[in-house]
């Protein structure tokens, strides 16, 4: 098979689908690897290094658009729904619930398109998605911590305080991948951290985890309005994998924050989990809404692309060489991976993203020829 790397043109976004090492494991299988030109020099994975790992270099994103499957890390941006074409794999981050018209250009354009963060593991787990998920939740508290400095528009809070001076409260929603992982910066920098979740046994574990360094919570209504207005830095982590997250923070909860508080939203891919939240990027990364400041970057990742780039491949790789090997077997032999399938040449297999789009929906089994 013919494999096409490009280079992202997301903004700000320096990630890349393929080390040279990915690309060495592919040839050896006896693959065929086309790298965009400098798709990883920011990185410092150099042109020179994917020739000796033997892959081809080209100028253009066309060129790479003629391969049979196109590994990359986000979604397709407007300018590259033309070099699509039927029948083409799309291996790649799609977040398509609250993506409608780029859903219709995928649909359209006929591709088949796997997106990461909803293949699965046996047990039920997102493996494409933790890597990032883990790298994000670290980076909310970092970007929350920036953003509550006065010259980002906060209102000068130090999440560690000072002798005799309290530290910064964080409030983070939701107790997952992306929770724990701002929970341990947060603690780390010596924040007085409260963590929500819907899970008993979740938080039974974020108990035993952190002990007295932590308190957890149950996540309802009432909860979130009377932490989020004593808060400093409120944290966004909620996941339904594959569809819209839900607005759990409203705008009357925002706007009872303290003026210069922070709202980092990390659920910004899947359409962000406050009614205050809207896209954002990392050459504009914040806004102000209600007084506090949002952080709502959707590439949050992207913005340590080097590491984003080692963790993401070394989880993808694996599932790339299956698609390249086996081509549609892959999805019919691996129902983790077959997870993934959102798009099939026209039809739209995720029953999730129908839902949220209001689409018809095609079981992939059925697309796939699985009785």
């Amino acid at each position: 098979m013919l494999v096409g790397i490009p280079k992202e043109i997301k903004d700000q976004e320096y990630r890349v689908g393929l080390t040279p090492a990915g690309v060495r494991a592919l040839c050896a299988a006896g693959h065929r690897v086309i790298v965009q030109t400098n798709a990883g020099a920011r990185i410092r994975l150099a042109d020179s290094a994917y020739l000796h790992a033997g892959a081809a270099i080209v100028n253009s994103a066309a060129e790479v658009y003629a391969a049979d499957m196109v590994v990359k890390v986000k979604e397709i941006q407007p300018s590259e729904w033309n070099l699509l074409r039927d029948g083409q794999i799309l291996f790649t981050y799609l977040h398509l619930a609250p993506e409608p018209t780029l859903t219709r250009a995928l649909l359209d354009r006929g591709v088949i398109g796997v997106a990461y963060e909803t293949v699965s593991d046996p047990n039920g787990g997102l493996p494409l998605l933790i890597p990032m998920s883990i790298i994000a939740g670290r980076l909310s508290i970092q970007m929350g911590a920036w953003a509550l400095q006065m010259a980002s528009g906060g209102n000068g809070t130090l999440l560690g305080g000072a002798p005799g001076v309290a530290p910064g409260k964080v409030l983070i929603l939701g107790g997952g991948t992306v929770g724990t992982h701002a929970a341990k910066i947060a603690v780390g920098m010596g924040g007085d951290v409260t963590i929500l979740d819907v899970n008993p046994g979740r938080l039974r574990y974020l108990d035993d985890l952190f002990g007295f360094q932590l308190k957890t919570g149950y996540s309802d209504a009432h909860t979130i309005e009377t932490l989020a207005a004593q808060a400093d830095m409120v944290v966004g982590g909620i996941l339904v994998p594959g569809k819209l997250a839900p607005k759990i923070v409203t705008r009357k909860t925002i706007a009872s924050m303290h003026p210069g508080s922070v709202f980092v939203d990390v659920a910004i891919d899947q359409g962000g989990c406050s009614e205050t939240s809207r896209p954002t990027t990392h050459s504009n990364p914040t806004y102000v809404e209600e007084g506090v400041v949002h952080y709502c970057v959707g590439n949050m990742p992207g913005a340590v692309a080097r590491t984003s780039t080692l963790a993401l491949t070394q989880v993808t790789l694996p599932y790339t060489l299956q698609l390249a090997n086996q081509g549609m077997g892959a999805l019919r032999d691996n129902a983790g991976l077959r997870n993934g399938l959102q798009i099939y040449r026209g039809r739209l297999t995720y029953q999730n993203v129908a839902n949220d789009l209001g689409l018809p929906y095609t079981p992939a089994q059925t697309v796939l020829g699985i009785h």
